[in-house]
């Protein structure tokens, strides 16, 4: 447990088991990231291999509260438009450590599915689907909105809550089999993603997993992903 005054380091070193971190519902985020960056420091000297383990065979275990993350996310209320309370995530972006660490877990439950092609979705996706299909060593397509694209391109209208909205993909941007990771960075209602899937499906793609920085739980959006496997970072 990282506590002021501690020196995680100075722990992992001596007993090679790890680092647990427990906020208790405090700002601690300074102890959090030393912790972060103690353990990336020990895995680059060698004492710790790929597979994340010490000479004697113990895990490092690295575990980040959701509350973390929250505070670095600003609350905006009443935009876009009154009643809305807006999760404004531009804060967490500025931080090199917070972002560091997003990414990193968003990656994570995909690092074995052989994903060939990250499919970022128009527009604040493509701040996470990039260095994520940098990381994945895969391929990166967009998503856009209608008449962004140049090349000539497959498209899908979906309903919003009041009208409806157009997402096009270029036609050549994926091959059939390609196994396929959408990255957005909210799931709301799920109406934007599927549009998406439907998208990928068409060029005979394979969805092999939803990523999100942030799900809004109450909108039940992975209600209508049932059967994808859905993955998110903070959860309101």
């Amino acid at each position: 447990t990282a506590a002021y005054g501690y020196n995680p380091a100075q722990e992992i070193d001596s007993c090679g088991v790890g680092l647990v971190v427990a906020l208790d519902g405090k700002r601690r985020r300074d102890v959090v990231a030393a912790g972060i960056d103690a353990l990336k420091a020990v895995w680059h000297r060698g004492a710790v291999d790929a597979d994340g383990k010490t000479g004697d065979g113990a895990g490092i275990h690295v575990e980040i509260p959701q509350d973390f993350f929250k505070e670095y996310i600003r609350d905006i209320p009443d935009f876009p438009k009154p009643g809305i309370l807006f999760y404004d995530i531009t804060t967490l972006l500025k931080d090199p450590a917070a972002y560091r660490e997003a990414i990193d877990l968003m990656v994570e439950p995909y690092k074995d599915e052989r994903v060939a092609v990250v499919v970022g979705m128009e527009s604040r996706g493509f701040i996470f689907s990039s260095p994520m299909a940098y990381l994945l060593s895969a391929g990166l397509v967009p998503v856009r909105k209608l008449g962004k694209l140049p090349a000539e391109t497959i498209t899908v209208e979906y309903a919003l809550e009041y009208g409806s909205n157009t997402l096009e993909m270029h036609r050549d941007a994926i091959e059939p089999g390609q196994r396929v990771l959408i990255v957005d960075d909210l799931l709301a209602t799920g109406g934007t993603v599927n549009g998406t899937i439907e998208l990928v499906e068409r060029l005979n793609g394979e969805v092999v997993g939803l990523a999100f920085l942030v799900e809004l739980e109450f909108l039940k959006g992975r209600d209508r992903l049932a059967g994808r496997k859905v993955t998110s970072v903070i959860k309101y």
